[in-house]
């Protein structure tokens, strides 16, 4: 949490962090602690700096609604199926940090197949340091392999909305599989 911070900070970007702050019993994994925790989390001061350019959301947060806002330019995401869906439709880049089951696959699906994200060097490790994640979020924001990032992820929003689209692709083959349970009852 502090390294992720620390590089938030840093990279001189405007952010909205959620964060789900550890549980106090393992097995109550969505129970969050008391807000006055979030601050023992996060470097000292930490929210004071970042008041100005940064928000912190504990626990939820609108997360579709948040990735299709004009302003998002990129998404830290553990690479679960559905966030990556959500990112990809909403053509924001990613910033991959895959932790478990199928999300490392899912992350090799963004990053090396469709090429829209790019991998946080680390998660590997389980500690993404601070200057990986200020080098990441500036690659994305500031550079022109960023650019590239989203003029990808335009066109293929482009083609998911046409292959969506009455008569398209998806939408046959969905209307062909509705058929075929129909039949097969």
């Amino acid at each position: 949490m502090k390294e992720i911070a620390r590089g938030l900070e840093s990279s001189g970007h405007r952010f909205l962090w959620v964060v789900r702050s550890p549980p106090e019993d393992p097995t109550k994994f969505f129970l969050a602690r008391p807000e006055s925790d979030l601050d023992s989390l996060l470097p000292e001061e930490f929210l004071e700096r970042t008041s100005d350019r940064g928000m912190v959301v504990k626990m939820w947060a609108p997360q579709l609604e948040v990735l299709r806002h004009a302003v998002t330019g990129t998404f830290m995401t553990h690479c679960g199926w559905n966030s990556v869906l959500e990112a990809a439709s909403a053509s924001v880049p990613m910033l991959c940090w895959s932790m478990y089951a199928e999300h490392r696959v899912n992350k090799v699906f963004v990053v090396d197949e469709i090429k829209a994200g790019v991998v946080m060097d680390g998660y590997d490790e389980e500690l993404v340091s601070a200057a990986e994640v200020e080098k990441k979020v500036r690659l994305v924001m500031e550079s022109e392999e960023g650019d590239k990032l989203r003029e990808r992820l335009v066109l293929a929003k482009e083609k998911a909305a046409e292959a969506l689209a009455d008569g398209g692709p998806s939408r046959v083959a969905f209307e062909e599989f509705l058929k075929d349970l129909k039949l097969s009852k």
